[in-house]
């Protein structure tokens, strides 16, 4: 619960702090007083959108710190632990600061965190019902809400909530495919005939650069023979003259030389061994001209294979060498386009299942609302008579429609239907209850969820607008009675509900030099006194209003 709020400079508040108590604390004040001051800045500790108007006027920052205890919140504790906020105290302290340029900055337990995570942690820590709460009555969206609320269905409505996300998301992947596969129909047609061309045709790895060279090979073949044939003759088989005997010959006169001249022996090794080498040459040559035959077939092959290589890469506008990967690619693709199909159908399946899960959950979702929602009708029309209301009668109308679109809250449309007269039928909230009534529907609702709902602390803002005499009494009971379960905070203008307070706070207004300072202070018994009978008679108070004021006390001592 709330056991301390500070505010510094947050729009007509310069230095505020206070302690809260269990129970129900009433708030008080003038009109413009600013009693909902305490409310608006723990909304902007609890991660509401900051705004540099917030900030007090000729100051640099608004500041606020928020401190709760935890002892009966085990959610906020798993929220603080998983997110490595938490300590080893059982409290825990919400501060945000606001600068005037509008930027803000937020901290739990000393650790900088977002204003998301301030949102986050707040849902486990304190619920706001402002003044115009009833009108949210009026959707039926927010009607479901707080039956399933009541109803406690988290599960059930999680479970709602991941069988249609499967489903849309299933259904989703199917008509981008379907889209796809309409799209990509003539595509598949061609590719179906590139394919088949290139499959036909069966080009390899590499053998485009392999055939460029044979060709090469094979259309010099006739120059390659007569050049062997020539340098074969020159070297070695020339009968008249050859290298091959120039250099043994020379080599021979060397060694005799050498006999003269021992320096000369290595040059007559040098011109043996060249000769050698001229000799070994001769007999490759030879080798590779008895191998090498003009083969005119195999040239013509090699260029019809060139050449369709070459005919390939133009219509595919690419490089030769590129055909192979290409074939690849467009293989691959249309293997894709093939698995489309074949997804397709599993899709159609797979969607069918997941439409029967849903179904069935929301059936089950459909079935725990309905029971929930008779002891619902119960209470708030008993709640409704308490409340001045006393032909009152409520109902909640299910009207299941398994044939509608599925959606995360299943397949029931809601109506919140009323009667507050006899005789009358029941009828829709809209075109039935006066503000009023519509104000005192909604508090009766917000109650009874309030007590089924684990929040400790429950914030109403002036939701008693509308109302008066015995049914303004009838609310400050209800919110008594719901103060000794949770802690309530109740901003209010009228003297029967902040009688029914355990404790309560004056908001006051003051003009000083200039500047306006609103203080938020506790009221002991006699102030709670002078605060009521003003509340029932104006600034005036009369000793009248002042018995009147202790009566209303005194009645929930």
């Amino acid at each position: 619960m709330l056991i301390g709020l500070e505010i510094k400079n947050f729009a007509i508040v310069s230095n505020l702090s206070t302690e809260w108590h269990s129970g129900m604390t009433a708030i008080t004040g003038e009109t413009g007083a600013g009693k909902s001051i305490a409310i608006d800045a723990l909304s902007l500790c609890l991660g509401e959108r900051a705004e540099a108007s917030a900030v007090r006027p000729g100051t640099e920052r608004a500041e606020v710190c928020a401190a709760f205890d935890l002892t009966s919140l085990p959610f906020a504790k798993q929220f603080l632990e998983q997110n490595l906020l938490s300590n080893d105290e059982q409290e825990c302290l919400l501060r945000r600061v606001v600068c005037k340029n509008g930027r803000s900055k937020s901290y739990i337990n000393g650790s900088p965190v977002t204003a998301a995570q301030l949102k986050e942690l707040g849902q486990h820590l304190i619920s706001i019902h402002g003044q115009h709460a009833h009108q949210h009555l009026l959707k039926s969206e927010h009607q479901l809400q707080l039956l399933d609320a009541y109803a406690g269905h988290h599960t059930l409505v999680g479970t709602v909530r991941t069988h249609y996300r499967n489903y849309h998301n299933l259904q989703k992947e199917f008509t981008v495919l379907e889209q796809a596969q309409l799209q990509q129909a003539a595509q598949k047609q061609l590719l179906e005939y590139q394919v088949a061309e290139l499959d036909e045709f069966a080009l390899q790895e590499n053998e485009f650069t392999q055939i460029e060279a044979e060709h090469y090979k094979l259309s010099h073949s006739q120059t390659i023979i007569d050049a062997c044939q020539r340098e074969l003759q020159s070297l070695y088989e020339n009968e008249e003259q050859n290298a091959c005997s120039l250099l043994q010959h020379s080599a021979q006169q060397f060694a005799e030389l050498a006999s003269f001249d021992e320096s000369l022996s290595g040059v007559a090794a040098l011109l043996e061994e060249a000769a050698v080498q001229v000799e070994e040459a001769s007999r490759e040559i030879r080798n590779y001209g008895e191998q090498t035959d003009l083969d005119p077939a195999r040239l013509d092959e090699v260029e019809a294979r060139l050449a369709g290589i070459m005919d390939l890469a133009r219509k595919h506008h690419i490089k030769p060498e590129q055909l192979v990967e290409f074939h690849q690619n467009i293989t691959q693709e249309l293997e894709s386009i093939s698995n489309n199909s074949t997804r397709l159908a599993q899709l159609e399946s797979e969607i069918a299942n997941a439409f029967d899960a849903y179904q069935l959950a929301a059936q089950n979702l459909s079935d725990s609302r309905f029971i929930s929602a008779q002891t619902l009708n119960e209470l708030i029309s008993a709640s409704m008579a308490h409340l001045s209301m006393e032909n009152g009668v409520f109902e909640i109308a299910l009207s299941p429609q398994p044939d509608k679109a599925p959606n995360n809250l299943g397949f029931d449309n809601v109506s919140f239907l009323v009667s507050t007269n006899p005789g009358q039928p029941l009828q829709p909230l809209s075109k039935v209850a006066s503000g009023g009534e519509l104000s005192r529907i909604s508090l009766a609702i917000q109650v009874i969820i309030a007590q089924k709902v684990v929040t400790p602390t429950l914030i109403f803002d002036e939701v008693d607008v509308g109302i008066s005499g015995p049914t303004a009494s009838a609310v400050g009971k209800l919110l008594r009675q719901l103060g000794k379960s949770t802690q309530v905070i109740c901003v209010t203008h009228l003297p029967q509900v902040a009688s029914s307070g355990h404790q309560q706070f004056f908001v006051a207004k003051e003009i000083a030099n200039g500047e306006t300072y609103t203080s938020m202070l506790p009221l002991n018994k006699h102030g709670r006194i002078d605060e009521i009978a003003r509340l029932l008679g104006g600034d005036n108070i009369s000793k009248t209003a002042k018995a009147n004021a202790k009566e209303l006390i005194m009645a929930h001592a």
